[in-house]
């Protein structure tokens, strides 16, 4: 964490070491509470910032490949800086985003190729729901890191979930350091194949989010 520290202008609110052992590594260290995502071999970090969860992860699993999935450059170079100060192998940063990485398989993009993908903070479950389908192999987990539960986001993903081919599994309710009170893990699975038109052309999924139904 001291690289962090050391970060001119870090893409976060926390970066004293101190603060973010408690508001960025443990938080990321929770989604390992998912034994899904504990046993998976490729990992796909979206809207990654800095490199959390991802950077923790691949430092929490040696046996895992993790893409930090980022459009942003200038958080792609703090995450890159920080993958150089942890001397990790086994995660690299992608300029991309999710949409665009997710229309050809590897090496060239991520279709279809992970076991699970993460995302904290980023998006609505809905929309997250819809980049992580054509990213996930058949069976793959979504973890999404979420704060007090909404039930309107979440019914509004239970009814997008189908034509996605996925499947909510669990809201789990987590308490990664002093003062989270409202943390929640969602977890998503893949239940069949990508359909056929994903990933939509970027910025879609926001835009006009799948209502299901």
């Amino acid at each position: 964490m001291s690289a962090l520290e050391r970060e001119p202008a870090p893409p976060t609110t926390a970066g004293a070491a101190e603060r973010a052992l408690y508001t960025h590594v443990a938080d990321s260290l929770s989604g390992l509470e998912v034994e899904a995502l504990g046993r998976a071999r490729r990992i796909a970090d979206l809207g990654s910032g800095a490199g959390f969860p991802g950077l923790v992860l691949a430092i929490a699993l040696p046996a895992a490949q993790v893409d930090l999935v980022e459009s942003q450059t200038r958080k792609i170079a703090v995450s890159d800086r920080l993958l150089q100060a942890a001397r990790l192998d086994n995660a690299r940063s992608v300029t991309t985003r999710a949409e665009d990485w997710a229309k050809s398989p590897p090496p060239l993009g991520g279709r279809e190729s992970y076991d699970a993908v993460t995302a904290r903070a980023l998006a609505p479950l809905a929309v997250l729901a819809e980049y992580a389908s054509p990213l996930l192999a058949k069976g793959g987990v979504l973890v999404a890191w979420k704060g007090a539960r909404d039930h309107e986001e979440e019914a509004a993903a239970e009814a997008a979930a189908p034509p996605l081919s996925m499947e909510l599994e669990e809201v789990r309710r987590v308490r990664p350091f002093e003062g989270a009170e409202r943390r929640h893990l969602h977890l998503l699975r893949k239940a069949g194949a990508t359909p056929a038109g994903l990933p939509r052309r970027a910025g879609m999924a926001r835009k006009r989010p799948f209502r299901g139904g």
